[in-house]
């Protein structure tokens, strides 16, 4: 199932995203948000509505997280780009809910940064109540499925602080979208790529990752319960670097579409 959230008559509605005639188009709307049912998808309710291409939709967040779970340098080619030793261990960080934006929103970069990059990212987004699994715990019935991030990055306040929580959590540091959706597989290989105004810049893979999504899941479970619509951006590949105001990034995530969001400056 793929779903998105969007602006309809005033509100932001839940929509049912199903391609017809080869596009993407809004075809029901979901009565109750996806997060609410503990990945039983076939507990949504539907409800009939005029069909929306998706390209025309004023898309909104698709996801309303309590909190945003980043991993670093997860590929090994990542780490060693920006001159860091390979992690023995996943490598965690927060992103504040208020840095989230939607596909189409745009970034603003602050005054207080001179290097500011781009960094895309597939993002699990989680099902229900996850704290303390075993090693033989299956993590897939807790993701709902997965989405486009960017982990936008004041890269010179990164490296001046030493640790991270200025470096990324800007308002508007965290678009996240188009849509979600459970039907990729990142064990089997997810594409992902970057462009920075048409021109490629990342183009890694899921089968890359230096700590697989199910050591990840039990990892930060050990630590804190993650909530249903919860977000986790699993890192990524090599290739990121500076933008300014007026490029324009586009993370696109095999499956899920491609996040696109303008920069300006703040």
């Amino acid at each position: 199932m793929k779903y998105c959230r969007f602006h309809l008559n005033g509100d932001v509605r839940y929509g049912l995203v199903e391609s017809v005639a080869g596009r993407d188009e809004i075809t029901r709307l979901l009565v109750t948000p996806p997060e609410e049912v503990g990945g039983d998808m076939e507990d949504l309710r539907t409800k009939q509505m005029a069909r929306i291409p998706l390209s025309e939709a004023e898309l909104s967040v698709p996801v309303r997280p309590s909190k945003i779970v980043c991993v670093g340098r997860n590929y090994r080619e990542h780490a060693n780009e920006l001159g860091n030793e390979v992690p023995i261990e996943p490598l965690l960080f927060f992103k504040p809910t208020t840095s989230l934006i939607e596909s189409g929103g745009t970034i603003r970069r602050p005054r207080l940064s001179e290097r500011t990059d781009y960094e895309g990212e597939v993002a699990v987004v989680i099902s229900k109540p996850c704290y303390k699994l075993s090693d033989s715990d299956d993590v897939r019935p807790y993701i709902l499925g997965y989405t486009g991030l960017n982990d936008f990055t004041a890269r010179d306040l990164q490296k001046k602080d030493g640790q991270w929580a200025r470096a990324k959590g800007f308002d508007t540091f965290c678009p996240v979208g188009p849509i979600v959706t459970d039907e990729i597989d990142p064990w089997a290989g997810i594409n992902v790529k970057t462009t920075v105004n048409g021109e490629i810049r990342q183009d890694g893979n899921t089968r890359d990752f230096i700590f697989p999504l199910e050591l990840l899941i039990r990892y930060i479970a050990q630590v804190m319960t993650l909530l249903p619509g919860d977000l986790i951006a699993t890192g990524t590949p090599k290739g990121v670097g500076p933008v300014v105001a007026g490029d324009v990034i586009e993370v696109w995530v095999e499956g899920v579409g491609t996040l696109r969001n303008p920069v300006t400056d703040e």
